[in-house]
């Protein structure tokens, strides 16, 4: 029976089946499958060739389609600057001033609105919710084409950052729901390859959409941009709705067997992940908030994401270098290709050897190292090799830091949802200020920009270190060390349970006391009477 010492469990030791009264009530409907209870008792064994089968069905089923929507997030989200150079801002007679405030205000929405978001999911179906959201900005991006005006664009922009506020951090979250802390490096990095590979061909593309189109059916070129890009949106997002999961512990593309198994390997890494009781939205809030760890790694993000905002001058550079149009187009890539190759493999390494701190550090400080030679001045050419490995060392460090954060403040779940949303909120503030960073004022040298970024790497450094000096070394559990932790989370819930049995029956006593000294709701018998 459930909840009951097994007959051949050692003296103080917590019997299997007595685990399960102490479990969440979805976790315990997993274990009403007879198969899936002779795989909750079996020995959990980290690495099985079992496991590793399971872990490869988990990334078919959803890394492909979260990739292929965040291509999609990513060129939504961007493909503003590139209809503006193919006669955006003049159709809309937009100045440098309008056209800043329409970029600016989509981070407004974004920022207030991320941390709710991810509140919601939290509680909510991520097979639904992130599809739904998506189908949502797919629509307002379709909607661009009934814009003719500097102020419908701006109030456009506001409400497509609240929409699309919701999906980064909740993939983030999703992903963490997923994966154990060992394995989320390299899923980080194939998720964030997205935004790389969009960086790169992104410009071409919609370049190619403007001059094929332009004037097709009466309609602008850059606003085919994004009535096409608004339809794959649309699209992707209806076929994502029956192909996304939603937490090992429901999702029916995995055998009773299959969801036991991703249950139990969380739940011996992280305990009271899994309990019965659920945290309120509130609660959840006031534990990332008060906790340091939060606010030193929002710190460290505003400060990788600021220094990312080199991208914005990579078509500076390569102008520098003589080329121009499309090819000014097809040397931006390089420094991405460079980028993606060190991130794939350097994040790899980082789930491999079971570290994250150094695996940011390292990256991000040689990024530091390479625009204070920068800001020094070299020649162009000099200046784009660099170019390239201070792009690679930014965008490496950024998803294993991303990792780092959903590893140290992991449990419980509501807590680790807002700690995503705060961190990724605050840090995309760097897309506000970062822009400033690098004026024509300042060309060719852009000793500014150099000088600021170098600054922002050393200082993400710095506190990658702090954080890794306060919490020590990632700590991967073996099955015999997690089963000790998960028996004492059991015996310390059954003695705050009797403790709190037995604080309910004195409390029961004394108000019988108190009604019998006022004769409320007492009968007396000649005996009891004074």
């Amino acid at each position: 029976m459930l909840g009951e010492q097994g007959a051949g469990d050692k003296p103080g030791m917590v019997s299997p089946e007595k685990m399960f009264s102490h479990l969440s009530a979805d976790v315990q409907k997993v274990l009403e499958d007879p198969e899936a209870q002779a795989a909750w008792l079996e020995e959990y064994i980290p690495g099985s060739e079992e496991e590793k089968r399971m872990v490869r069905k988990i990334d078919r089923n959803m890394m492909p389609m979260l990739w292929v929507m965040y291509v999609l997030n990513y060129i939504d989200r961007t493909n503003i600057g590139n209809a503006k150079v193919q006669g955006l801002a003049k159709d809309l007679k937009l100045d440098d001033n309008g056209y800043s405030v329409a970029l600016l205000i989509f981070f407004v929405g974004y920022l207030l609105f991320e941390v709710p978001s991810n509140m919601i999911l939290s509680r909510t179906k991520p097979s639904i919710y992130l599809p739904a959201i998506m189908f949502i900005w797919g629509c307002m991006t379709i909607a661009v084409k009934g814009v003719n005006n500097g102020p419908s664009l701006v109030a456009l922009r506001f409400f497509l950052g609240i929409v699309e506020s919701g999906f980064f951090p909740g993939v983030l979250f999703l992903l963490s729901s997923w994966y154990k802390r060992e394995e989320l490096s390299k899923r980080f990095a194939i998720f964030y390859s997205a935004s790389i590979i969009s960086g790169a061909f992104g410009g071409l593309l919609a370049g190619g959409v403007i001059e094929g189109m332009e004037g097709l059916g009466g309609v602008r070129g850059w606003k085919w941009l994004f009535i096409i890009e608004g339809l794959a949106t649309v699209v992707v997002a209806v076929i994502a709705v029956f192909v996304l999961p939603n937490y090992p512990r429901s999702t029916k593309w995995l055998t009773p067997r299959e969801r036991a198994i991703a249950t139990k390997r969380l739940m011996l890494e992280s305990p009271g992940g899994l309990e019965g009781k659920q945290l309120s939205h509130k609660a959840g809030l006031m534990l990332a908030v008060k906790d340091w760890k939060t606010w030193a790694f929002t710190v460290g993000y505003m400060c990788i994401a600021g220094a990312g905002t080199i991208s914005y001058f990579i078509p500076s550079i390569v102008g520098q270098l003589g080329y121009k149009g499309r090819d000014a187009q097809w040397f931006s890539c390089p420094p991405y290709a460079v980028a993606l190759v060190f991130s794939l493999a350097t994040n790899f390494h980082a789930d491999y050897r079971r570290e994250r701190a150094f695996h940011a550090t390292i990256p991000i400080t040689l990024a530091g190292i390479f625009c204070i030679v920068q800001a020094i001045h070299v020649s162009p050419t000099a200046g784009y090799v660099l170019l390239c490995f201070v792009a690679a060392g930014i965008w490496t460090a950024l998803p294993v830091f991303l990792a780092y954060v959903t590893t140290v403040l992991g449990d419980p779940p509501e807590k680790r949802a807002v700690a995503i949303a705060i961190v990724n909120s605050l840090g995309n503030f760097a897309s506000v200020y970062g822009s400033f960073l690098w004026p024509s004022t300042t060309a060719p040298k852009y000793t500014q920009g150099w000088s600021v970024s170098a600054g922002f790497c050393m200082l993400a450094a710095a506190i990658c270190m702090l954080i890794r000096f306060k919490v020590g070394p990632m700590k991967v559990l073996d099955n015999e060390e997690a089963v000790r932790r998960v028996e004492e989370d059991v015996q310390n819930q059954e003695e705050g349970s009797s403790y709190a049995e037995e604080s309910r029956h004195h409390a029961s006593n004394d108000m019988e006391d108190n009604k019998q000294a006022k004769g409320e709701g007492v009968i007396y018998t000649t005996s009891d009477s004074r």
